[in-house]
């Protein structure tokens, strides 16, 4: 969501409710004892600040929003934040009570916040965006009343909180790592997987009881800051310990895991990078030791309601070889158009593409040619387009070094692509080297996308797409042009609210309702329903999960958008189901189940799980259908109509 994109909207139904309720509430606090501290409603911990009628974005539509309460709360040295939503709001049909509960942040300790970021935009309200130590953000907090420079005021009186040298509206939390620590955070397992996800701390927050009035969370407070202890960062705390942590991860997990350990997220839109593995830290006062791993408990785990094995087996239909040259040729006329598009997508569905004319087939399947073009027209085309990106490209590489010290935005995107283009797939011969031409590539095309869709910009994850196109087209031009097709679909994953996400995120926790309700209830009793632990699965479509070959495979499936345009989330659950009954059978929580997660990374076969995704696309039919709200990515841009996919603009114009 853009800043721009934030309009009045004090005449809707649900923001006048919540003015209500919200000086409703005031009242009753008045006509209450004054100043009555959170102790006696949580045993223990101090309110310290409260703001009502904070809401929440969850959709692309401004009329559904939902608000709630933020608090602040103090228990000994620890603070916590709570942001619960208001019950008996009707005005949102869309969105049930039990969906509203999914956004609800429970008692969020800031010593697992990184950072914070304000927006004050000249049109609309402020609002906030907290990111925690793992890369993941919150949705952002609209403060419809005011009240973030009170917010900031109170935090400040409790919490360590700098500013950032790098974006005056970034404020960093319990900053205290020198350059020293963050050169020891940032080292990377050597011969791991060059395109692995990285773990950071946890945010344990996220499975704690909320702050609600009347709740009785001591037990919980206590327990969290017993463990936030042992995590946050010491100023006191000797290097070496330090060091000898780093490295003793490295020696626990180097022998089970692909991925890379202790890579630091650059930016915090980063939730490609997920949580850390879960060790706690020595306390200051004992030496460091490793802590026995605990043997789960025996659990019963419910039968899976659709036996899966047999469904897919009934309604997954086998893969076949990827088409060839000679089998292609055959669904071209003799001008070269495509004689049957829907009959081709499906073949490309079951079978693939042969890499030797993926180059060809990929500009169709992301739209960048149609269908029924010629030969003759699509030369055309290149040769239009070709010229038409120069001109893009030389926008950027026309601002001299004078104009670059004025235009903040240019220096942030292209540092933050410099950074990331020389990581990006570097173990492919492709991009290998130093001085590699390829990599040069990358990065003009992702600064020039930045210039062509200047409001989206660019953010961690677009060079993880980016990368395979380049690798099949060869083509500076063709790639721009492609990858910006597929930025039609994807763009919302990148939305700086992470509205797109979290309404794949809901749709998936609907899928799995309905194909897996005990799977479901399992989720929903280990606080699991938010599934940020899928996030790096939608973000870049898997990229990270498989071989590139796989990975190149799956897209081209992913773009056929044949049986549905969200495959993607019917092979999430097909992945959950397949491993139900480790998850619900050594009864994993939050952080233990992303730390599973994340090490399947490179340990996912492709064929029978897109076979499996297939089963359950057949099987959920309209109702699976009926489970994803319309609009959610990737769905197809609207001919000759601005969608909805990157503002606000059109609901509330």
């Amino acid at each position: 969501m853009h800043e721009t994109d934030l309009h009045d909207l004090s005449d809707d139904a649900d923001y006048a409710a919540s003015i209500e309720q919200a000086s409703a509430s005031v009242m009753l606090t008045r006509s209450e004892s004054g100043n009555r501290s959170l102790s006696s409603e949580t045993e223990g911990a101090e309110l310290i600040y409260s703001k009502d009628n904070v809401a929440i974005h969850p959709t692309q539509f401004a009329s559904e929003r939902i608000s709630g309460r933020l608090k602040l709360a103090k228990q000994g040295h620890s603070v916590f934040m709570t942001w619960i939503p208001y019950k008996g709001q009707s005005s949102n049909a869309r969105l049930s009570e039990k969906d509203r509960n999914l956004y609800t942040l429970r008692a969020v300790p800031f010593s697992d916040v990184r950072s914070i970021r304000r927006h004050t935009p000249t049109l609309g309200w402020q609002y906030i965006i907290i990111v925690m130590s793992s890369g993941l953000a919150f949705p952002p907090l609209y403060f419809y009343n005011g009240g973030v420079k009170e917010f900031f005021t109170t935090l400040k009186q409790h919490v360590l909180i700098v500013r950032s040298l790098e974006d005056a509206n970034v404020f960093l939390v319990n900053d205290f790592q020198n350059p020293l620590q963050r050169t020891l955070s940032s080292l990377e397992m050597p011969g791991a997987v060059s395109i692995g996800s990285a773990p950071s701390t946890p945010a344990s927050g996220s499975h704690l009881t909320a702050f609600t009035d009347g709740g009785k969370t001591s037990e919980v407070l206590s327990q969290s800051i017993s463990r936030n202890r042992q995590k946050a960062h010491d100023p006191g705390r000797d290097l070496s310990i330090h060091v000898l942590e780093k490295f003793s991860l490295v020696t626990k997990f180097a022998r089970d895991t692909t991925t890379q350990l202790f890579r630091e997220n650059s930016n915090g839109f980063s939730a490609l990078e997920t949580k850390s593995y879960g060790i706690s830290r020595p306390r200051p006062d004992a030496p460091y030791q490793e802590e026995p791993e605990k043997v789960p408990e025996e659990i019963h785990v419910p039968s899976d309601p659709l036996e899966f094995d047999k469904l897919a087996l009934v309604w997954g239909k086998p893969r076949q070889s990827p088409l060839g040259s000679m089998e292609w040729a055959t669904f071209l006329d003799s001008e070269g158009r495509i004689t049957d598009s829907k009959d081709l997508r499906k073949r490309i569905f079951y079978g693939g593409v042969e890499h030797t004319i993926r180059k060809e087939v990929w500009a169709f399947l992301l739209g960048y040619h149609d269908y029924d073009s010629t030969y003759a027209e699509r030369e055309y085309l290149k040769s239009s387009k070709r010229t038409e990106y120069i001109t893009i490209k030389q926008q950027w590489q026309s601002i001299s070094p004078e104009q670059a010290k004025r235009f903040t935005k240019f220096r942030e995107r292209k540092g933050l692509i410099d950074k990331d283009v020389v990581r990006t797939d570097r173990s492919l011969p492709f991009y290998d080297g130093d001085n590699n031409p390829n990599v040069k590539t990358l990065r003009d095309i992702l600064l020039t996308y930045s210039f062509y869709n200047f409001d989206l910009g660019y953010c961690q994850g677009m060079s993880d797409l980016l990368s395979p196109i380049l690798y099949v087209t060869e083509d500076e031009s063709e790639s721009f042009w492609c990858f910006v097709e597929l930025m039609e679909r994807l763009g919302p994953n990148f939305n700086r609210d992470q509205s797109g996400m979290h309404a794949q995120l809901f749709a998936l926790s609907k899928l799995v309702e309905l194909l897996d309700p005990p799977l479901h209830n399992y989720f929903q009793q280990n606080d699991c329903l938010n599934y940020f632990f899928c996030f790096r699965w939608i973000l870049i479509q898997f990229k990270r999960e498989f071989e590139y070959e796989q990975t190149m495979s799956l897209w081209e499936v992913l773009w056929t958008h044949h049986l549905s345009e969200h495959l993607h989330l019917y092979l999430c659950v097909a992945i959950l189901k397949r491993y139900r009954g480790k998850i619900m059978g050594e009864h994993m929580d939050f952080d233990t189940l992303l730390k599973f997660i994340n090490e399947l990374s490179g340990h996912i076969e492709l064929d029978p799980f897109l076979r499996d995704a297939e089963a359950l696309c057949i099987y959920a039919g309209e109702n699976g259908a009926a489970s994803i709200p319309p609009g959610t990515p990737p769905s197809l841009p609207i001919e000759n109509e601005n969608s909805l996919l990157y503002s606000l603009e059109d609901e509330v114009l």
